[in-house]
């Protein structure tokens, strides 16, 4: 009956949106069993609702290989949007990024090179010499960088997680978690729309070597277009990889797989799940009326309220329409009222259990009635 009553797919409602780190405070729904995933940690996220689907191991401490040019990239596309650089600027290549040790995308001293060609070389190559020299022309050393990619880790939430490169190369003091590698991929999709479109580049060429994408899921799912992989011996084989179809966007995390296949398998293997076994219905758009609430001490008598953002909530294939909707209002509610201010819930049962709650807001301001107007509703509250 809900999304016959409603007429409407649910939008942005999340009291009970589920942390990407803390998978046991997802909606009270059924429980769909995820698949065996051959890795040491993992996790799948619905991006559209923000809720974790499945997921195993993911506050533990890894090595994150090159999943950390993730945020090399996210303060390179900051420092873009800052102007603090451009894509056309001359990069001089320093000593130290030349001699950069693991992948390479070949760059040299007397050869200089744009901020554009770095940034394709270190997402599509994954190239350790373009992630240093990004780095030092960002913030004049790679150290420097490192300390602004931890300060920027801590601003986006990553709270298990600490960088000492710019390139992901092992050191002791350098890890993070599947979770926060979640929240970190999901920031870059929702902050630099643009610049994501990198990430599904499938190869590149320069100084005449031509170098794939080591994302294999970028030649054999349609729908996926994006994001990064990552290797040491310490780490293993590591995947992030996000994948749309229609409105929905899932993302998946593999950390510590045994091998290049074996990642894009078990990374293959959830996003099916995902896209097979869930819905993410819009339950109400942004701004959409969803009920009309009484106001005490205002100018008008109604108070319009709704969500300010569209509301999304995923579910098992086959719930929805089992869902029952209540709406509870603040009473008395009385002016005045500020735009966006929570006026009351809603909630979402089935079989009489709450599933869900959502805080419902105020989509007007009320501005206080004059002295006559609040004077006549304190005697009617008085009598109430």
């Amino acid at each position: 009956m809900l999304l016959q009553c409603l007429a409407r797919p649910l939008a942005g409602l999340i009291l009970y949106l589920v942390s990407f780190a803390a998978p046991a405070q997802q909606p009270s729904l059924p429980a769909v069993p995820p698949p065996a995933v051959a890795a040491t940690s993992w996790l799948l996220v619905d991006l559209t609702s923000t809720q974790t689907l499945a997921a195993h191991n993911t506050a533990e401490r890894r090595d994150p290989a090159s999943l950390t040019k993730l945020m090399t990239a996210y303060l390179a596309f900051s420092a873009l949007k800052q102007k603090l650089i451009t894509l056309e600027q001359s990069v001089k290549v320093s000593t130290k990024a030349w001699k950069a040790e693991g992948s390479r995308m070949f760059i040299e001293p007397n050869r200089p090179v744009t901020v554009d060609e770095l940034l394709r070389g270190m997402i599509v190559q994954s190239g350790n010499d373009a992630s240093v020299a990004l780095a030092e022309v960002i913030a004049g050393s790679e150290e420097a960088f490192a300390q602004a990619m931890t300060r920027e880790a801590q601003r986006l939430g990553m709270k298990n997680t600490n960088f000492v490169n710019a390139t992901g190369l092992s050191h002791p003091q350098h890890y993070s978690t599947a979770a926060d590698l979640a929240l970190l991929a999901a920031a870059i999709i929702r902050d630099f729309p643009d610049n994501y479109a990198l990430y599904s580049i499938k190869e590149y060429k320069y100084n005449n070597i031509t170098q794939p994408n080591r994302n294999r899921l970028l030649w054999t799912d349609q729908y996926v277009d994006g994001m990064k992989t990552g290797f040491t011996d310490a780490a293993g084989y590591c995947l992030i990889a996000s994948a749309r179809r229609g409105p929905r966007r899932l993302l998946t995390v593999v950390m510590g797989a045994a091998s290049d296949s074996a990642r894009a398998i078990e990374s293959q293997k959830l996003l099916n799940f995902g896209f097979q076994f869930y819905d993410t219905p819009r339950l109400y758009e942004k701004n959409q009326i969803v009920t009309a609430l009484p106001v005490w001490k205002g100018v008008g008598a109604t108070l319009n309220a709704g969500f300010t953002d569209d509301l999304y909530l995923t579910l098992p294939k086959g719930v929805g329409p089992k869902l029952k909707v209540a709406m509870e209002a603040r009473q008395p509610l009385t002016a005045p009222i500020a735009l966006g201010q929570t006026v009351g819930v809603l909630r979402l049962t089935l079989d009489g259990n709450v599933v869900a709650e959502f805080p419902l807001q105020a989509l007007q301001e009320m501005p206080q009635a004059g002295i006559f107007g609040r004077a006549w509703d304190s005697i009617r509250l008085w009598f109430r």
